[in-house]
């Protein structure tokens, strides 16, 4: 997502999951443990240009209200997702930092209440370079919040990253792209698109459209697996009823539009259970046919 639109090892889970919270919720991914961490949340009007083009506000506010949500503007959660397994801990984005003022820059405090120590995180997955997504990754004084992490990000998105300017970073909703990129740098290990990162633990999904080199991954192995989607959908209604739309947040609309299409009917026929970061809180669910229209069904979590 960016600022120009948005200008304002399988291991076994042996420990006893949190109480319910407004800023984490914890939930299992087969044998391996996983805690939603709220970081904020944005909107955007809905005027046919700060997300959805193409189409009439109209147009675009029947779609919102036929799935229950508020017709003249759009509201995206930011949450990112931990997850345990063997000795790794495993961080996917980063949330906003200072990156947009108070609408986020929460994960820190939900990681605190949720009794996750910011030091054991062992490896962080960016899915793209949006500030919404790595502003977590330093702190406003250029140092980083998870230093004992490996930072992984696709080779084309770090390279889209490390040539940045600053004007184009403060597009993207990144304050001070070159202390970002300074600061990450010796911790970032980039990889090719789709490659497997952790054996039996998190493979790159390769979705193409939303920046130069947008990733997904897959967590869990078998049938007990989740995939995270990074910025493939945005809004839990539009995005999955109307994915062939475009939008403003996709560097490549009609690329990114067509990796919309091909995920929403490949999830829906499939049952995949997904990780939405910019979903409702907290995120996690599927997306099904009811009546013939694809419908995000979220999961509840205790």
């Amino acid at each position: 997502m960016s600022a120009l639109v948005l200008a304002f090892g399988l291991g076994e889970a042996t420990a006893e999951p949190p109480p319910p919270s407004a800023q984490f919720r914890a939930f299992s991914i087969g044998s391996l443990s996983a805690v939603a961490l709220k970081d904020g949340a944005l909107e955007a009007p809905n005027d046919g240009k700060s997300f959805v083009t193409g189409r009439t506000p109209s147009e675009v506010a029947a779609v919102l209200k036929s799935g229950g949500a508020p017709a003249d503007h759009f509201e995206f959660s930011i949450q990112p997702l931990l997850v345990h397994g063997r000795s790794h801990v495993l961080l996917f984005d980063t949330g906003a930092g200072s990156n947009f003022g108070g609408v986020g820059g929460e994960l820190p405090g939900s990681m605190k209440a949720a009794g996750i120590d910011r030091a054991s995180v062992t490896d962080i997955f960016i899915s793209h370079v949006h500030g919404d997504h790595t502003g977590g990754l330093v702190t406003a004084a250029g140092v980083l919040n998870f230093p004992n992490a490996t930072i992984h990000i696709s080779t084309p998105e770090w390279a889209y990253l490390s040539g940045m300017s600053a004007a184009l970073g403060a597009r993207m909703g990144l304050e001070h792209v070159d202390v970002l990129v300074k600061t990450i740098e010796p911790k970032v290990a980039p990889f090719e698109p789709g490659a497997e990162l952790i054996p039996g633990m998190v493979k790159a999904v390769d979705i193409k459209g939303h920046t130069p080199g947008h990733s997904g991954y897959l967590i869990g192995s078998g049938e007990n697996t989740l995939l995270y989607i990074g910025d493939t959908l945005h809004s839990y209604v539009v995005s999955v009823r109307e994915p062939q739309w475009l939008t403003a947040f996709d560097a490549d609309p009609p690329s990114a539009a067509h990796s919309r299409v091909e995920l929403v009917a490949r999830v829906a026929a499939s049952g995949q259970r997904l990780y939405a970061v910019h979903f409702p809180f907290p995120g996690v669910g599927k997306i099904v046919k009811r009546d013939g229209i694809d419908t995000w069904v979220p999961e509840s979590l205790n």
